[in-house]
């Protein structure tokens, strides 16, 4: 059957490819960034190309400066474990590990959180992700590396498991966090500073991306913006760039999969995340999983196999340690909807408004805004 997936149109340019121009930029080589002495990325988390143009009076500067051309493609899962996993390593899902939001140990029936789940899981951070971050091998190389990121984040598991072998600096506001971004990049020639910004994607998810708190915070990404392009000038360059957009789904958008349901027949395990789920099958029940998915959802939602997915470039290469991790079956949201399995105990993550990880293009296609000596009219 055809699967009438989105398709990525020929030459659009790959989250993953972000950092590895920023270097190339560094030595004058890069196709998509003018040359510069140091260089800034700045992620905002949850800040989908079309979320910004949609609120374009809350972030003038943002849209003036992004051209057509201004945009990339995130990776699929198009979720913040996933996509800081192939920004930060320049590698896709499939080679580094982090499938989704949550996804099984291999050979267990544990499923994991991959941003949290060195916390609380046991995750190695030095294995669990399992390519070379690109801080890493710059840093033994003798670049100046540099992650300014807010305190609660500095000694993470997921900082340790992507930023290892970069200097972590912490400051409080978007606002003081660019600021140091770019004091960084200005005092160490050659140096690749890293900037986060996750307000916006916790703010949508808990108000909604529509809602009038996330076009405050979009302000605040704006003018921080428009402080770092004046602060660099063409001393350095930046690019502003996220993860995934998002969409908003209401409760009554929400698919709720009760105890009793036909869907779960055969279902062993539950990962993933509510527009990207993880299905991982009892052994020989993929075919009847698969088959009762795609009746039921095929409408709203791609319904693949494991093999499915991976044979259409989902994940990108799939390493074998990698393959168990990605469900028997993948159910991507295509309409506005979620699923949640509703006989879990735990019913707060069905407070979420915005939500993301599928293949949509408001959740794929995400800015890649220049700034600085990155700016196109310098």
């Amino acid at each position: 059957m055809s699967l009438s997936l989105p398709v990525d149109p020929p030459g659009a340019r790959s989250l993953t490819g972000v950092v590895p121009h920023v270097l190339a930029a560094l030595a004058g080589q890069s196709s998509w960034f003018a040359p510069a002495r140091s260089a800034v990325v700045l992620l905002v988390d949850g800040l989908g190309r079309s979320n910004l143009t949609a609120r374009a009076g809350h972030a003038r500067f943002l849209t003036q400066r992004m051209t057509k051309k201004d945009a990339a493609r995130t990776v699929f899962p198009s979720t913040t474990a996933a996509a800081l996993g192939s920004l930060l390593t320049g590698e896709g899902p499939g080679a580094h590990g982090l499938v989704g939001y949550r996804a099984r140990v291999p050979g267990t029936d544990e499923v994991v959180n991959q941003l949290r789940g060195y916390e609380t899981d046991g995750l190695d951070p030095l294995t669990w992700q399992r390519s070379e971050p690109i801080w890493e091998r710059e840093a033994r190389a003798g670049r100046p590396v540099f992650v300014v990121t807010k305190a609660v984040y500095v000694s993470s598991g997921f900082t340790r498991a992507l930023n290892r072998g970069a200097e972590i600096v912490s400051a409080g506001s978007i606002a003081e966090r660019v600021e140091m971004a770019a004091e960084l990049a200005l005092r160490h020639p050659s140096a690749l500073v890293y900037a986060y910004v996750p307000e916006l994607d916790m703010i949508g998810h808990a108000r909604g991306w529509e809602s009038d708190e996330w076009s405050a915070a979009l302000e605040q990404v704006d003018a921080a913006a428009r402080d770092l392009d004046a602060s660099l000038g063409s001393a350095a360059g930046a690019v502003l760039t996220a993860d995934h957009g998002m969409v908003d789904v209401p409760r009554h958008r929400q698919l709720l999969i009760g105890d009793g349901d036909p869907l779960w027949d055969g279902v062993r395990l539950v990962g993933g995340e509510p527009r990207m789920v993880h299905l991982y099958a009892e052994d020989g029940a993929v075919d009847g999983v698969l088959e009762r998915w795609r009746a039921s959802e095929s409408s709203r939602s791609w319904v693949l196999s494991r093999d499915e997915a991976i044979a259409a470039g989902l994940f990108g290469p799939v390493h074998p340690d990698v393959l168990p991790r990605i469900g028997d079956v993948v159910v991507a949201a295509r309409a506005g909807v979620a699923y949640y399995d509703d006989r879990d105990a735990d019913k707060k993550p069905q407070n979420m408004v915005g939500q993301h990880g599928s293949l949509t293009d408001q959740e794929r296609v995400v800015p890649l805004v220049r700034l600085g000596a990155f700016a196109p009219e310098r």
